[in-house]
């Protein structure tokens, strides 16, 4: 062989190397780390409240194209024809196989920040009522955007080592509920490709960085916000005799309700029945009407979900049937269809198989077995009502180590998620985010 062949080999050869050597998740995620901190800083600042997206949906279709990926926005379709959807879906395709769904939310929560960061929200808007908030995201979603743009970069880097098609989803209306069922609505699943796996994340306000957690099986509940209205036969305070008191009335029905789960139910089956809300009265001598109650109710089975909710239906009738209410009089018991949430399924096969691959990619002592929760997170919407679509929504910890140390010490408790005092560690939650969830997409694609 000539020896300026041999020389330009030999140059090859130790250029390539390094070069093969970066692409990785860890090396891509350090690289694209300042970039992507700049980005969730502006995020963080830009805060837009469920169904007003637009800022924050831009950045993230902006971002996507970018990466090579095919984008559509102001994807999606309410069940009011006046609200605007901006969703955002992206297609990364690199050939035949299998089709991945990774889901990031947008929205921000109305909620003054008090983190006292040097980047934090200043912004004030008002809502749907005309009334003027605050807005932060004090769930983290801004993370969530940085990571999943994260995520694109890295895996447009590594298209040597998977196959098949990304759908990349920008999911507004997270808090608010509706905005999964929105872009499903519009045929998420029909329009583009239906995912043979579904894979969200979120941070956690209670896990140290460099850590993430998983459940196997449920890990967030069905969400049923009810409303109740007590009506019962007003008049003077002075004349209980003569009226059919409401307030009374609903004072046995909350009581009551609590039954449900200690008494109705097995006990090994989670639930929870909240009432978060009751109003009723104007003044201390009149016994009113009616009171109006609003509950928020948590299951995780659909057949223990749909007992919870006749009993509620039975118990608050019975109860003002026994008081003499007449029944022109019963009590309105609603359970409101557009704020249901279903539970979170993270199917067991496939939870197992990203565990034991995270275990090995990020350590064994890093990947915590968390607990479910009787919250709520719409993801659940991407597995369809049958799970048919295996799914896995993990967490990514963003507490500093040294906070959870001094808040076991002194028992004060961290800021939870939607706290005016959250936010999450920015480099090393983002960082391992980006790492995990491009982790988990390979590890189903890869060649």
């Amino acid at each position: 062989m000539p020896l300026r062949l041999v020389i330009a080999l030999l140059f090859a050869l130790t250029t390539a190397s390094p070069l093969r050597a970066q692409q990785n998740p860890p090396q891509l995620a350090a690289q694209e780390l300042p970039s992507l901190l700049t980005i969730y800083k502006d995020i963080h600042s830009h805060p837009e409240l469920s169904t007003h997206e637009q800022r924050s949906a831009g950045i993230v279709a902006s971002e996507l194209r970018k990466t090579g990926c095919e984008v559509t926005e102001n994807f999606g379709r309410y069940d009011k024809p006046d609200v605007k959807c901006y969703g955002v879906i992206g297609l990364m395709k690199n050939g035949s196989g299998p089709t991945v769904l990774v889901r990031t939310d947008l929205d921000a929560l109305p909620v003054e920040e008090q983190t006292g960061l040097p980047y934090a929200s200043k912004v004030v808007t008002k809502n749907d009522e005309g009334q003027e908030v605050h807005v932060m995201h004090a769930c983290g979603h801004d993370a969530h955007m940085a990571i999943f743009i994260g995520v694109a970069r890295s895996l447009a880097k590594l298209k040597d080592q998977w196959h098949g098609t990304i759908v990349f989803v920008g999911q507004p209306a997270e808090e608010a509920v509706g905005g999964a069922r929105a872009l499903l609505k519009d045929g998420l699943y029909t329009k583009f490709p239906k995912p043979d796996f579904a894979l969200g994340f979120h941070d956690n306000a209670q896990m140290q960085t460099g850590h993430i957690g998983v459940t196997e099986g449920y890990t967030y509940a069905n969400v049923d916000s009810v409303d109740i209205t007590v009506r019962g036969v007003g008049g003077h305070g002075a004349y209980p005799h003569k009226t059919k008191d409401p307030i009374v009335i609903s004072a046995e029905i909350i009581t009551a309700l609590q039954t449900i789960a200690s008494r109705e139910e097995n006990p090994l089956d989670p639930i929870v029945v909240t009432v978060g809300s009751i109003h009723g009265g104007t003044k201390h001598n009149i016994i009113p009407d009616e009171v109006k109650m609003q509950l928020t109710v948590r299951t995780y089975k659909a057949e223990v979900r749909a007992k919870v909710l006749a009993a509620i239906n039975r118990i608050t009738k019975g109860i003002a049937m026994a008081a003499g209410v007449p029944p022109t009089r019963a009590p309105i018991v609603a359970v409101l269809q557009d704020q249901t949430t279903p539970a979170t399924y993270n199917n067991p096969d496939l939870t197992k198989r990203l565990v034991a691959m995270w275990k090995q990619s990020l350590g064994a002592e890093n990947v915590e077995a968390t607990d479910p929760t009787m919250g709520g997170e719409d993801f659940s919407e991407y597995s369809l009502p049958d799970h048919s679509i295996p799914a896995v929504d993990f967490h990514v910890g963003a507490v500093d180590p040294t906070k959870i140390a001094e808040s076991e010490r002194t028992g004060e408790p961290l800021p939870s998620l939607h706290s005016s005092k959250f936010a999450p560690v920015p480099e090393p939650t983002i960082k391992l985010g980006i790492v995990a969830m491009t982790d988990a997409v390979l590890d189903l694609m890869k060649k």
